[in-house]
């Protein structure tokens, strides 16, 4: 036990050196602490690494650890050293273990009988002193949010077979003072959870060391089953094969066709459909259910033999629906995503838009599901995973491409003849992805079997109705990931429920195991080498641009630039952007940097980029000049200094996201408006908007108006009377989603003209209206009034009540929709429109609940507001009201 001499000659007994770094204006400096007793009483001392070596042995600062010594233990692990008379100390928990849960005794050494000894100071119970330290940034709240909204990193690392001692209290309620003289500074050149992350990214790029590779029989199936019930067994199509697989992963289209499906409620067919595989599963081996997800029509049930059940984790299920307004569940995809051993799986059932010439909607829905489905972690400080960002993904459904021949006959005599290869050369999807259109990263085995669509139901029959559809394999499986081997691919005729036939595939997929002790060795290498990297070097990069500026940002135009960060320092380096002080997240709602944190060798170069979206959440602060297209990025360099980026531009304002009053009051097209007047515009108070709208007028506003607004927006009466007049037998109006190019245009021609004919296709005018309506900051019945709809459902002459007291314009605009709608629905024969369908999808825009409300809806309460627009569609609470 060395012993210690402070400039008294008093004599001290060492307990516990540490060795560290002392940081003074950007010097690294050798410095070792030390845990000492002299006599009944334990200090703190510091002093130079060289005085050892010349042989000095005087401590260069004491701090006796007394009632004013605190420790303080908190997720930011630090030491700092004041020299006032309230000392702090501010260190790590002692028992330390690797980022997988895997114990290493280089990462944490200590002495048993130092810990015993250092356990009877106060306020140190389970705690420890770390190895090395660096200087600590000023902006220390920054860094602690570091990791939220970051972009999806690599799958997730090995098992953990122990979990982190929870933190214990440490009975300390007093606060570092601000006016504390703070003379020392010391930081962990490697924060534990940047370590952590740092040395993930490493082990995942050296597992070929410790994992071995363990083939698994997984078994993927789609059916789209039209609505239907089930009526016979499922063997022929879940048992096929003789050998039982490990796991199931089993998908279904149109499971529910009703309208209450449509609309998010409950199911009765979800429950029949899962009572009917359970029942079909492989009989030689016993299954638990993993997880089940359904969105409208689309389900996918996962199922894993028991005896794997305990090496499947971090299970997670999403929706992504990509019908009207991006969002209704008609069409779109579901998705499970989980860890087996230590391999990470994504499963994605999908329904994408059906007709044949439509290939371009199908390329579009797969985008849009690829772009917003993603999986956040239970672990905050690992971003959202997407769905690309897994090890395996498989991905099944009814995604509806077509042959390009019109001719059915034709096409049943090739099958006939067994011309399978030539009509496949036909395949919409092949032919998407050989022009990497769409599923350009994915595999497909061989199709043998004839087409699955489209059948008489409960035959084998061609369809042999007036449409007589053109025979397709709309119903596929795909994957993309390595170590996969498709065994079979088939469809399973037996089956005739529906006018699609089940399809199937079986893979041997190679899934990682950990050897637990070649896994030490890697890490306990890999931690070392870390080790002297960060006692020699700090992190640097070079970013290749700082400036950036966005013109003419539009709603809903997405605009990117594109910026390169290289890793010009010696060492590894994890960069993410974090909020500024005392912001939540690190940009602005229509911001995004992708991706927004990752790892970077020395000499690496890495592309980032920055997308502006004005979506319906942002719009309306960038219409009134509350916000503005400007921010600053900081990009934060663990262990070294924050880069600080500039965002600049020019939002172009649009009709979509302006107020009712506001647009009442506008003859003109919003382009045309000057900047200050639709400022002035849009500050008026709610109540007296009415009473001040001809004071805010310019004349050529009023000029051959009388003086007085609108009664409805220009821009609601030119989409309305577009559809009225060409839309009415328009087939599945309001159900099929349009085309975003169209939409882009028709959003155009609202915001610069008062056009004659609107551009795009009627779907395309029909989701613009919606989109309109969606994006109104206000919607049409009040939020205010929205209680009064609810508890008023029940009474037509209630709800007539209720839209009376509506302002002027949200109460015109509401007549105008309902008689528009009452239109539509004559002709239902035609265009497949129901009044619950149309009730059920105009109470999500007409009437929302206020946006504290948003998400805690009840079944009972969006019923409720169902039946409130149901009544006046039936014209029963309409009376009187024009």
């Amino acid at each position: 036990m060395e012993e210690l001499q402070d400039r008294r000659g008093n004599r001290r007994r060492t307990l516990l050196v540490v060795e560290g770094f002392e940081v003074t204006n950007s010097l690294k400096e050798p410095r070792q602490l030390i845990l000492v007793q002299r006599g009944g009483e334990y200090e703190l001392l510091m002093r130079p690494v060289q005085d050892i070596h010349v042989g000095c042995t005087t401590a260069q600062v004491v701090i006796p650890v007394n009632d004013h010594f605190r420790i303080i233990q908190e997720a930011e692990e630090a030491v700092l050293i004041d020299l006032s008379p309230t000392s702090l100390l501010k260190t790590r928990p002692a028992e330390v273990m690797d980022p997988f849960g895997i114990d290493s005794s280089n990462w944490y050494q200590s002495s048993e009988t130092v810990q015993k000894t250092a356990s009877k100071l106060p306020g140190t119970e389970n705690m420890g002193f770390v190895d090395n330290f660096s200087d600590l940034s000023i902006e220390q709240k920054k860094n602690q949010q570091n990791q939220q909204l970051s972009s999806p990193r690599p799958p997730p690392p090995p098992p953990a077979n122990r979990t982190l001692p929870a933190e214990k209290p440490n009975g300390r309620t007093d606060q570092l003072r601000r006016d504390n003289t703070i003379r020392k500074l010391f930081e962990p050149s490697n924060q534990s959870m940047q370590r952590e992350g740092l040395i993930k990214h490493y082990m995942l790029k050296r597992e070929s060391e410790y994992v071995d590779i363990q083939d698994f029989r997984f078994f993927v199936g789609t059916w789209n089953v039209n609505g239907q019930s089930p009526d016979s067994e499922l063997h022929p199509w879940l048992r096929y094969d003789k050998s039982p697989p490990d796991l199931y992963c089993i998908g279904f289209q149109e499971l529910d066709l009703s309208t209450e499906a449509f609309f998010y409620f409950d199911s009765l067919k979800e429950q029949e459909w899962l009572l009917a595989v359970r029942k079909s599963l492989h009989p030689k081996a016993r299954y638990i259910e993993v997880r089940t997800i359904r969105l409208v029509g689309m389900m996918l049930v996962i199922f894993v033999k028991e005896q794997h059940l305990k090496h499947i984790r971090e299970v997670m299920a999403e929706t992504a629906g990509t019908g009207l307004m991006g969002k209704m569940g008609n069409k779109g995809g579901v998705a499970v995503r989980f860890v087996f051993h230590n391999t990470s799986f994504c499963v994605v059932n999908s329904h994408l838009a059906a007709h044949v010439e439509d290939f371009e909607r199908r390329n579009q829905d797969y985008r849009e599901i690829c772009s917003r489905m993603s999986f956040a972690m239970l672990d905050q400080n690992i971003p959202p995973l997407s769905i690309t960002r897994h090890d395996v993904v498989l991905w099944l459904g009814d995604l509806n491409y077509r042959l390009c021949m019109s001719d059915a006959n034709e096409v049943k005599t090739k099958i006939v003849h067994g011309e399978i290869k030539q009509l496949l050369e036909l395949d919409q999807l092949n032919i998407q992805r050989s022009t990497k259109k769409a599923f350009a990263d994915f595999l497909e085995g061989e199709i043998t079997f004839i087409p699955t669509y489209k059948y008489d139901s409960k035959t084998d029959r061609w369809d042999s109705s007036g449409k007589c559809r053109v025979p397709a394999w709309c119903d596929r499986v795909l994957w993309r990931g390595s170590n996969v081997k498709l065994l079979d691919y088939r469809s399973h005729m037996a089956l005739k429920t529906s006018d699609h036939k089940p399809v199937s595939a079986v893979f041997d997929i190679g899934v990682k195991i950990v050897d637990n002790r070649r896994y030490k060795q890697a890490f306990e290498d890999l931690v070392r080498r870390m080790d002297r990297m960060e006692n020699e070097f700090l992190p640097s990069v070079l970013l290749s641009h700082r400036d950036f500026t966005f013109e003419n940002v539009r709603f809903r135009q997405l605009q990117r630039e594109k910026f390169h960060i290289t890793n010009d320092g010696q060492v590894p380096c994890h960069f993410v952007f974090i909020p500024k002080l005392n912001d939540a997240q690190y940009c602005k709602p229509w911001l995004r940097a992708e991706p927004s944190d990752g790892y970077l060798e020395p000499n690496e170069t890495l592309e980032i980029s920055l997308e502006v979206y004005v979506s319906k959440d942002s719009v309306t602060l960038l219409n009134s000049g509350v916000d503005s297209i400007e921010d600053i990025l900081v990009l934060h360099l663990d262990r070294g200094k924050d880069y600080f980026l500039t965002i600049c531009g020019n939002y172009v304002p649009s009709c979509f996201g302006t107020p009712l009053e506001t647009l009442c009051r506008m003859k003109r097209p919003i382009r045309e408006v000057p900047v200050s007047t639709l400022i002035d515009l849009g500050e008026d108070s709610f109540i007296d908007k009415q009473e001040k709208s001809l004071k805010k007028l310019s004349p050529w506003d009023t000029e051959g108006t009388e003086d007085r607004p609108l009664q409805i927006p220009k821009e609601i009466w030119l989409l309305v009377d577009h559809l009225y007049r060409n839309a009415c037998h328009q087939e599945d109006l309001f159900q099929t989603p349009g085309m975003q190019e169209e939409l882009q245009r028709i959003i155009e021609c609202l915001d610069t003209s008062i056009p004659e004919v609107i551009p795009g296709s009627n779907h395309s005018v029909a989701e613009a209206l919606l989109i309109f309506l969606e994006a109104l900051p206000e919607p049409v019945i009040c939020y205010e009034l929205y209680h009064c709809c609810l508890d008023s459902s029940y009474d037509s002459r209630l709800c007539r009540k209720v839209i009376s007291q509506l302002p002027r314009s949200h109460r015109s605009v509401f007549r105008y929709l309902m008689s528009f709608l009452r239109e539509l629905l004559k002709y239902s024969e035609h265009n497949n429109l129901s009044v619950n369908m149309i009730a059920s999808l105009f109470a999500t825009l007409l009437l929302r609940p206020p946006p504290n409300l948003t998400g805690k809806q009840t079944p009972q309460d969006r019923q409720k507001a169902v039946n409130f627009i149901q009544g006046f569609l039936t014209g029963g609470a309409d009376e009187d009201l024009t």
